[in-house]
């Protein structure tokens, strides 16, 4: 989807993306980074750690990352988290 249909919700989402996702993952490019590009994330079963693709386990990496990603629960609050799956599902 492009940015100017996003609604407010989905554009606090990608702001931040930007600002702390943006460093490892594409999102607008289905192509890997550090980590792998987060385009289309949910329309996939199951996440590249095999996990099924879903809020609870994506929102689980986000607060408590997995693997080499940290995680950002001590940086991201719960409404920037909300906001950034939001985004995440218009990807």
């Amino acid at each position: 989807m492009p940015l100017e249909q996003l609604n407010a919700q989905q554009m606090h989402g990608h702001d931040v993306f930007q600002t702390h996702c943006a460093a490892c993952h594409n999102d607008r490019v289905d192509k890997p980074l550090h980590g792998p590009p987060m385009v289309g994330v949910f329309k996939r079963p199951t996440l590249p750690s095999g996990a099924p693709a879903n809020d609870d386990r994506v929102k689980s990496t986000i607060v408590n990352g997995h693997g080499l990603m940290r995680g950002f629960g001590d940086t991201i609050d719960q409404q920037d988290t909300d906001d950034l799956l939001a985004y995440l599902h218009t990807l």
